[in-house]
C-alpha cells in the first residue's frame, strides 16, 4: 500500500533487512511432549502399532534361541556319530572323565546328544521350517505396523497444516507486517515436511527398538544371566553419550533451521525483486549477503550433522567391547559346560540385536533433535498472538448501510509512537472520499482501521450509527471492496481472477464487470480471451492490464464501501479517465475512499482530506482548498511545479485560485478526449 504510515518490522522490497529468527527456542522434552500430543486422536490406531510391534518384535527375537537349537543339533550328530551305540550319555562322560580330560567331559555334559546317532535330521528340519515361519510372520506384522503408521502419521501431518492453516487466518496484519514472507513461508513447508519426516521415520524405530531391547534382554536371561549383565553395561554408556552429544546438538539444530528461514527469506526477497536489484546493480551485494548466509546455513548443518553423527560409532564401539566381553566369557562358560555351543552363537546374535537398537536409539537424536527444532518453530507460529474475537453477540447493520464516521478516533502501530489522534470524519451514502497527503501521513493507516486490519486505540467508526467493532470482521468486510496498488493475480484464467470478487455472480455479470473496468478492451488481443491462463505473477499481462483485471474484480464484488488505495497508478492517463468515469457510474447508494498522489484525478470528490502526520489539517472541495491556499493548494501546486523546476525551466505561474494555467489547460483536453470514449 503507498501513504500509510510506517510500520514496524517491514523489512521489504529487494534489498530490505532481514528478520532475525528467535533468540531462543523451546526445550525438547516439552516441544516433543507437545509434538507427541498431535498424535492423541489416533490413539487407538497407535495402540494397533505397538501391538504388531510387540507381535513382530516377539517372533523376531525367538528366532536367533531357535537358530540356536538347531546348532546343537548339527554340533551333537557330529560329536554322537563316532562314539558307539548302545551306551548312554551319562557313560560316554563317565569314561572320558576316567581318561583324564575332565574339561572336555564338562563340554560334554552341557550338551543334549545320544551316542552314535549322528545328526537328528527330522528335528533339524523342523527347527529350520520353525524359523522360517517365525521370521516371515515377524516380517508381515512389521510390514502392517509401517503401514498403519504411516497413516497415522499423515494424518497427523493433515491436522498440522490445518491447524497453521486456519492460524495464519487469525493472525492480525501486524504480525505479517513485521514477519518477511521467505521466513514464513520456511515455516509453513520446510519445517512442517521436517517434522513428518521424523514422526515417520523415528516413530516407528523408537516403538521397535525400545521392544526389542525389552525381548532382547529376556532371552539373554533365559541363556546366561552372566553374560546379559556384562551386556547391560551398554545401557549405561549409551545414555551417557547420547546425553553428552544430544545437549550439543540441539542448539545447532535450531540454529540450523532458524538460518535456512533466513536464507529461504533472502531468496524469496532477491528474486521477487530480481528487476530492481538488476536496475540499481546490488548484484554483488546480494551475492555477498546470500553467500554469508549460505555460509551460517552450511555452518549449522555442518555442526548439527556431524556432532549427532558421533553417536553411531561411539555405540559401534561400545558394542564391539561388549561383543569381546561376551565371546571370551562364553568360550569360559562352554568350556565348563554351563552353557552349549548353540546357546553362546543365540547369545552372542542377541548381543548384536541388543547393540543395534541402542545405537539406533542413539544415532535417532540426529533426527529428533532436528524434528523437534522445526516443531518449535512451528509451534512459536501456533502461539502468536491472535485478532482479538469478534463480539458476541455481533450487531449488524442493513444490506445497504454505507455511511461511515469516525470519532475522535486515536492509532499508533508503536506504543511509544503516535500516528492518529482525535480524527473525526463524516462520509455520506453514495460519496467519493479523496485522502490526500505526503508519505506517512496515516492514509493508508485510515485504510486499514476501515477494514479493520487493525483496532482503533480509542474513539470509534461508524457504519451506519454501529461501531465496526460490536460487527464480525467477516461482515463488515463482506460490504467492503478494495483495490490496491499493488495488484493481486492467482495462477488461473482471467475470468476466474475477475469471478474471485464473487463466486457465484453469472457470465453475464462478470462480462459486466470486466466492460466497466474496460478489462473487455485488451481481453480479446489475447489468445484465449477471459480464458487465458495466467502464471503466478501474471506476467503474460502488463501491470496497467493487471490493475484493470483487479479493479473489475472489486465492481463484480458490488461492495457497498469502495476502497480505492492509489488504484489506478499503473494505467496510462486516458484508462484511468475512463475507469474514473465508469467508477461515478457505480457509485451511486456507495461510499467511496480514495488514496490519490496525482490530485488531477480526484477534481470530482465530496469531499478531500488532507493528512499530515496523522491529523486531518483540511478537509473540503477541490475548489474551496484551492481558494484556502493551505496545504492542498502547496501539494497541487508541487505537483506540477517540480517537474519544470527539475528541467530548469521558470516555474508555471499560477490563475486565480492558485491552478496551474499549464496544468488546467491540459485538463482541458484531456477530460473531452475521456467523455469521447464512453458511451
Amino acid at each position: 500500500m503507498s501513504g500509510g504510515g510506517m510500520r514496524a518490522g517491514h523489512g521489504r522490497g529487494p534489498m530490505g533487512g532481514m528478520g532475525a529468527p528467535a533468540a531462543k527456542a523451546q526445550n525438547f522434552g516439552p516441544s516433543a511432549k507437545r509434538l507427541l500430543g498431535m498424535l492423541r486422536p489416533d490413539a487407538l490406531w497407535i495402540a494397533v502399532v505397538v501391538l504388531f510391534g510387540v507381535i513382530s518384535v516377539a517372533l523376531s527375537v525367538v528366532g536367533p534361541k531357535l537358530l540356536g537349537e538347531a546348532t546343537n543339533v548339527v554340533v551333537a550328530g557330529f560329536i554322537s556319530k563316532d562314539m558307539p551305540s548302545g551306551v548312554t550319555k551319562a557313560q560316554v562322560i563317565a569314561q572320558i572323565q576316567a581318561s583324564g580330560n575332565g574339561q572336555v567331559a564338562d563340554m560334554l555334559r552341557g550338551m543334549d546328544f545320544t551316542p552314535g546317532q549322528g545328526i537328528d535330521v527330522g528335528r533339524l528340519g523342523w527347527l529350520i521350517a520353525v524359523v522360517l515361519t517365525v521370521y516371515i510372520v515377524s516380517a508381515l506384522f512389521m510390514w502392517l505396523q509401517g503401514r498403519i503408521l504411516n497413516i497415522v502419521v499423515q494424518r497427523a501431518m493433515h491436522r498440522i497444516r490445518m491447524l497453521v492453516e486456519d492460524k495464519l487466518h487469525r493472525l492480525p496484519l501486524s504480525y505479517y507486517d513485521r514477519s518477511q514472507r521467505g521466513e514464513l513461508l520456511s515455516r509453513v513447508t520446510n519445517d512442517v515436511d521436517n517434522i513428518g519426516q521424523t514422526l515417520q521415520q523415528s516413530m516407528s524405530q523408537v516403538v521397535i527398538s525400545l521392544l526389542t531391547v525389552l525381548g532382547v534382554l529376556i532371552m539373554m536371561f533365559s541363556i546366561s544371566p552372566l553374560l546379559a549383565v556384562i551386556a547391560l553395561v551398554t545401557i549405561p554408556l549409551t545414555i551417557v553419550i547420547t546425553v553428552l552429544v544430544a545437549r550439543r546438538s540441539q542448539k545447532l539444530f535450531v540454529a540450523q533451521w532458524a538460518a535456512t528461514g533466513v536464507l529461504n527469506a533472502r531468496v524469496e526477497e532477491t528474486f521477487s525483486g530480481h528487476a530492481i536489484v538488476k536496475v540499481y546493480g546490488h548484484q554483488r551485494d546480494v551475492e555477498t549477503a546470500f553467500r554469508d548466509e549460505n555460509d551460517t546455513v552450511y555452518r549449522a548443518s555442518f555442526g548439527a550433522q556431524f556432532v549427532s553423527g558421533i553417536i553411531m560409532p561411539a555405540m559401534m564401539w561400545v558394542g564391539n567391547l561388549v561383543y569381546v566381553a561376551i565371546a571370551v566369557a562364553g568360550g569360559l562358560q562352554i568350556a565348563n559346560g554351563s552353557i552349549s555351543i548353540g546357546g553362546v552363537q543365540a547369545f552372542i546374535q542377541y548381543s548384536r540385536q541388543f547393540t543395534q537398537p541402542l545405537g539406533q536409539l542413539g544415532s535417532m537424536a540426529n533426527l529428533l533433535q532436528s524434528g523437534v527444532a522445526s516443531a518449535e518453530r512451528v509451534f512459536e507460529l501456533l502461539d502468536e498472538a491472535e485478532e482479538s474475537p469478534d463480539a458476541d453477540p455481533a450487531l449488524s447493520v442493513p444490506a445497504d448501510a454505507s455511511e461511515l464516521a469516525f470519532e475522535d478516533v486515536a492509532f499508533r502501530y508503536l506504543p511509544d509512537t503516535p500516528l492518529i489522534g482525535d480524527l473525526s470524519l463524516a462520509a455520506t451514502p453514495g460519496s467519493t472520499v479523496a485522502i490526500v497527503g505526503p508519505t506517512g501521513a496515516g492514509k493508508t493507516t485510515l485504510v486499514n482501521l476501515i477494514m479493520r486490519f487493525y483496532d482503533v486505540d480509542s474513539g470509534r467508526i461508524l457504519l451506519d450509527g454501529v461501531d465496526t467493532r460490536q460487527m464480525t470482521r467477516a461482515d463488515l468486510r463482506a460490504r467492503t471492496g478494495m483495490v490496491l496498488q499493488d495488484t493481486w493475480l492467482f495462477s488461473g484464467t482471467i475470468r476466474e481472477n475477475i469471478a474471485y470478487g464473487r463466486p457465484e455472480a453469472s457470465e453475464e455479470e462478470i462480462m459486466d464487470a470486466a466492460t466497466a473496468a474496460y478489462v473487455d478492451r485488451f481481453v480479446h488481443a489475447l489468445p484465449d480471451g477471459y480464458d487465458t491462463l495466467l502464471d503466478d505473477e501474471a506476467t503474460n499481462l502488463s501491470a496497467g492490464e493487471r490493475q484493470l483485471v483487479t479493479i473489475a474484480r472489486a465492481f463484480l464484488a458490488d461492495p457497498r464501501i469502495l476502497i480505492l488505495d492509489e488504484a489506478t497508478s499503473s494505467v496510462d492517463t486516458r484508462t484511468e479517465l475512463l475507469i474514473q468515469r465508469a467508477m461515478s457510474r457505480l457509485r451511486t447508494d456507495r461510499t467511496s475512499f480514495v488514496i490519490a498522489h496525482r490530485l488531477s484525478t480526484i477534481r470530482d470528490a465530496d469531499l478531500i482530506l488532507v493528512m499530515e502526520s496523522g491529523s486531518i489539517v483540511e478537509q473540503g472541495t477541490h475548489d474551496e482548498l484551492l481558494a484556502a491556499q493551505g496545504a492542498y493548494w502547496r501539494l497541487y501546486n508541487a505537483q506540477f511545479e517540480a517537474p519544470v523546476l527539475d528541467s530548469g525551466a521558470p516555474p508555471v505561474p499560477a490563475m486565480a485560485g492558485g491552478v496551474p494555467a499549464a496544468a488546467d489547460a491540459v485538463g482541458e483536453r484531456e477530460v473531452p478526449d475521456a467523455a469521447e470514449g464512453v458511451n
